[in-house]
């Protein structure tokens, strides 16, 4: 039996952990707190197991353009999302891309980490 390459788990850098945590917290309507039970405080983006998890670290960001893009599905219209992460200190990239699974906008978090934000498409 083969088993197919597939993503268990993200890693996102931050300077700043309050600040990375709040900024998440407001864009994506979570609730994460900071743990500090390991060797580095984290912040977890979730622990479902039918989907990707991770976690922000105390970490040096990628320079613009040379990091993965994480897209985080959010909860209501995106572009209340987007309007979430630019007042929350972060920049949202062009226009917003539709495809068949849905439509999605790249945006940076406040240390310039390239995110997407990705809204679901309705069931029909």
């Amino acid at each position: 039996m083969t088993t197919e390459p597939v993503v268990v788990w993200s890693e996102i850098p931050v300077s700043d952990m309050k600040k990375a945590v709040a900024f998440y917290n407001a864009v994506f309507d979570w609730q994460m707190t900071i743990d500090e039970s390991g060797p580095n405080p984290m912040a977890n983006l979730g622990s479902a197991t039918d989907t990707v998890a991770g976690h922000l670290y105390p970490g040096t960001p990628a320079t613009a353009g040379n990091g993965p893009t994480v897209h985080i599905a959010v909860r209501d219209r995106l572009e209340d999302a987007a309007i979430r992460c630019r007042t929350a200190g972060g920049k949202v990239l062009g226009e917003i891309i539709t495809i068949p699974p849905g439509r999605f906008v790249y945006a940076t978090d406040p240390d310039g980490n390239s995110i997407g934000l990705f809204e679901p498409a309705k069931a029909a």
